[in-house]
């Protein structure tokens, strides 16, 4: 889904607006379980504390990259099979 050799920028606005997506679907996920059945999703709430860890080390290793002025190589599958 995602291969090349990026810039720190590009890289750092990719995988921000990938992992933000991520998280603004989980907090979507959640407030409609807790307007529907007045729970949280668990799941949900786990998952962006988890996605939110990710975005600070994806943040430090841009970084990195920007302060040694070298780019980035990023590559991404997306696999989906029938369980």
């Amino acid at each position: 889904m995602i291969k090349g050799d990026f810039s720190p920028e590009d890289a750092s606005e990719m995988i921000y607006h990938m992992i933000s997506k991520k998280i603004n679907f989980h907090e979507h996920r959640n407030f409609s379980s807790e307007i529907r059945f007045g729970e949280v999703d668990q799941h949900s709430v786990e998952r962006i504390q988890q996605l939110k860890a990710s975005l600070s080390s994806f943040n430090a290793v841009i970084n990195e990259a920007k302060e040694q002025g070298r780019n980035l190589r990023i590559s991404s599958t997306i696999s989906v099979e029938l369980i």
